[in-house]
């Protein structure tokens, strides 16, 4: 019989199970500091289990969404800033859910690399469960798949998925109608969306990303790895307030592209953009990158990260509701007769 002593292996192939194993158990206490009513199980399992009953529904719709976190992964890889991006792909993620009415339940990610560095990793997958931990998710499991060959070195891909549900009857859009009113929920930057153009724009005024900010303090990378805002709470909080008819999660596509998905037909919206002040990033990326107005809004945020269509009546106190749960919140427009996003006054950025 021959000698296999010196066979092939799987590490020597570049897959680490040892590594993967390190950690599973560096992020276990990360993940259980998101448990809530409904959680069933542990990390590790073939599956990930949750309880519908024991989370408080009656007569449950399942909402599911997923999403990466676009190029800004390229950002927070060559800047080695990696805490950050994990809320992004939460917020993505359970931000979209309650655009259905729907309440993020669990949350499940999938990390993929060349060569697994458990560090690394772990600082991903910690905030992806921070990002759970202040939506009311939980991180119930996910996949992490070491694959030589298939990634340069350094880099990882992201993915999450989350599922949510609500009752029977309780999804958005609802009730939608002229005369409704659009308020408004400041984004803390760029959130998840457009950085190709945001990197194009650097690239355009010859900045690195360890230079100085030039729209605020400290370094440009890390200003624009600010995390997306989670609207999860407080937009839950509104619905069962009483009065809104819809959410509109503003991501690719900005105002211009969103608001139309939550409209019904017929109808359209017109934004005053004189009504908020967007973060100074959006004046720098317009002004540097000689970036006109309507393919600003069609791009980006520009400073409104989640809108709520509420009904007029009950605007002033879904404001000082939202307010009181740390949002800023600004009277943007109306839904009006006649399909489409009309845009007026001057933005300030």
């Amino acid at each position: 019989m021959s000698d296999k002593s010196g066979g092939l292996t799987y590490s020597g192939a570049g897959v680490d199970i040892d590594a993967g194993n390190a950690l599973i158990e560096r992020i276990k206490p990360a993940a259980r500091a998101t448990q809530r009513p409904g959680t069933m199980a542990g990390l590790g399992g073939f599956g990930a289990l949750f309880d519908l009953k024991a989370a408080g529904y009656a007569d449950p719709i399942l909402v599911g969404a997923t999403d990466g976190v676009g190029t800004k992964l390229r950002l927070a890889i060559d800047t080695g800033k990696l805490d950050t991006v994990g809320v992004d792909l939460v917020a993505m993620c359970v931000n979209d859910l309650v655009c259905q009415g729907a309440e993020p339940l669990f949350f499940l990610d999938y990390f993929a690399t060349g060569k697994l560095v458990t560090e690394e990793a772990a600082q991903v997958i910690e905030g992806i469960a921070a990002g759970c931990s202040a939506s009311g998710c939980a991180l119930i499991g996910g996949e992490t798949a070491e694959m030589p060959g298939m990634y340069h070195a350094g880099d990882f891909d992201l993915a999450g998925f989350a599922v949510g549900a609500m009752e029977r009857g309780a999804d958005l859009p609802a009730g939608v109608a002229a005369g409704d009113v659009l308020l408004g929920l400041g984004s803390n930057g760029v959130h998840s969306n457009g950085y190709s153009l945001v990197r194009r724009v650097v690239e355009h005024a010859g900045l690195g990303w360890t230079d100085a900010a030039p729209f605020e303090e400290g370094p440009l990378g890390e200003a624009l790895l600010a995390p997306t805002r989670l609207y999860v709470l407080p937009a839950l909080a509104a619905v069962r307030a009483g009065g809104v008819h819809a959410l509109a999660h503003i991501t690719g596509g900005g105002l211009t592209e969103n608001l139309p998905r939550i409209l019904p037909e017929g109808l359209g919206c017109d934004i005053d953009l004189t009504a908020w002040t967007p973060p100074p990033v959006f004046g720098w990326l317009a002004e540097t990158g000689g970036i006109a107005r309507d393919e600003m809004l069609k791009t980006f945020n520009c400073g409104i990260g989640m809108v709520v269509v509420c009904a007029a009546d009950r605007a002033e106190a879904l404001t000082e509701l939202l307010a009181g749960e740390g949002e800023t919140v600004s009277r943007i427009g109306t839904v009006t007769e006649g399909a489409g996003v009309r845009y007026a006054g001057t933005p300030n950025w």
